[in-house]
């Protein structure tokens, strides 16, 4: 594949990784309109990733 087809790739990669660190970084909140957001409970990720074979340890 040309490089020039490549780039895109590499910066759609990159943007899915940046949003990724935002949602397991972000902090409960309430929004608009009394909205209510919960935060990514670590420990629940952590062992969602551990049943599939994503995190080791």
């Amino acid at each position: 594949m040309p490089n020039n087809k490549l780039d895109p790739l590499f910066e759609a990669a990159a943007q899915a990784v940046e949003e990724a660190n935002a949602m397991v970084a972000a902090e409960s909140m309430v929004g608009r309109e009394d909205r209510f957001v919960a935060a990514i409970e670590h420990d629940a990720l952590r062992k969602l990733m551990r049943t599939y074979g994503r995190l080791n340890g």
